[in-house]
């Protein structure tokens, strides 16, 4: 028999709990194959009693009780000190023992990335996990990361950040060989800050397996100009509040204009489905991988919809039956030498001498 791809959610986690959780689940296993399970953690009695109104999802879930919930404003080392028996610490740590393929909360970020970090430990020697989020472009999608993990990245994080993206965007959005591209203020190779111009030339040396195309600015981040966009946290949580903040905007106009008078309400109804198809592709993604970890975990927004939570659990069963994991070790085992300083043509001459 066909072994069972298990999804642990913290079922208690984000602005809703079970009243979106359970839900999302329901919605999720109509989509996903039957040998897909789910374990979810948090109040026994109120996940039982949403399973209870429908039996067929039901048995495709295993419930473990938690007595106590990460607090949506609890500080990373409050969670840390106390996080032991919640129902987002269960949730990860259900993967550390084996029982979980890949772990979804839409809890407290801070607290998640603590705890994660500290049940499943970092992959390959790297340092802190990546927070990555997808963005409509109007080619596909654009992989685009760090959006707020690592405020301050020299030029090694930098590559990382582009292993861990170019994995990411093969596993997520199946395109063979993405292309790679750094965020800075001009294309000129001689614009942009010290780390920022080492990390191009790693890249550019190709001594890292990635299809690297260079320098990219902020217009290309929707124009989708490459598959794959690298930045630090600060930079890129900036740049995704403020695309949010410009899609949120664009809604609300078109939702004022359209309510203004009969005529442009009669014509919204006769558009509805196109006016659909153009929100949802303005909303954001619902969920964040934590890239690095030795495991799975994906943070969905706090206010996520069930529509939002269900999808974030598609892309976990996604993930979890990909190969990106390894892929970014593979790469990782190259990085040493492609940060190596080229050697001066002195260097070299004196080299040839001895």
């Amino acid at each position: 028999m066909t072994q069972p791809l298990v999804i642990s959610i913290d079922a208690m986690g984000g602005d809703h709990g079970p009243s979106v959780v359970i839900p999302a689940v329901v919605r999720a296993i109509s989509a996903l194959p039957q040998d897909v399970r789910f374990l979810l953690h948090g109040d026994g009695a109120a996940i039982a009693a949403g399973l209870a109104k429908h039996p067929d999802a039901a048995r495709r879930v295993e419930i473990r009780h938690a007595d106590r919930v990460v607090g949506m404003d609890e500080k990373p080392a409050q969670a840390l000190r106390r996080g032991k028996g919640t129902s987002m610490w269960n949730a990860v740590e259900a993967l550390r023992e084996g029982h979980a393929a890949a772990a979804v909360s839409a809890g407290n970020t801070g607290a998640l990335m603590a705890i994660s970090k500290l049940i499943l430990r970092m992959s390959a020697e790297l340092e802190r996990p990546a927070l990555v989020t997808s963005i409509p472009t109007a080619r596909s999608v654009t992989t685009f990361l760090d959006v707020g993990a690592n405020i301050d990245c020299d030029a090694e994080r930098l590559v990382e950040f582009a292993i861990m993206g170019e994995a990411y965007h093969r596993a997520a959005h199946g395109v063979p060989r993405p292309t790679v591209g750094l965020l800075n203020v001009g294309s000129e190779e001689m614009k942009g800050h010290e780390e920022v111009r080492e990390a191009n030339r790693v890249l550019r040396e190709g001594k890292i397996d990635l299809d690297y195309r260079g320098f990219v600015e902020g217009d290309d981040i929707t124009r989708g100009a490459v598959d794959v966009i690298v930045t630090d946290g600060f930079t890129g949580n900036i740049a995704l509040k403020a695309m949010e903040g410009a899609a949120r905007f664009m809604n609300n106009e078109l939702r004022n204009a359209l309510t203004s008078g009969f005529a442009a309400t009669v014509g919204a109804v006769l558009a509805r489905s196109a006016l659909l198809r153009f929100r949802d592709r303005l909303s954001p993604t619902p969920a964040a991988p934590l890239l690095g970890l030795n495991g799975i975990v994906l943070k969905c927004h706090g206010g996520a919809s069930d529509r939002d939570f269900a999808q974030a659990v598609r892309l976990a069963a996604d993930l979890a039956r990909s190969d990106f994991a390894s892929e970014i070790e593979r790469n990782m085992r190259r990085l040493p030498e492609a940060l190596a300083e080229p050697a001066t043509a002195t260097e070299v001459a004196q080299g040839a001498h001895e």
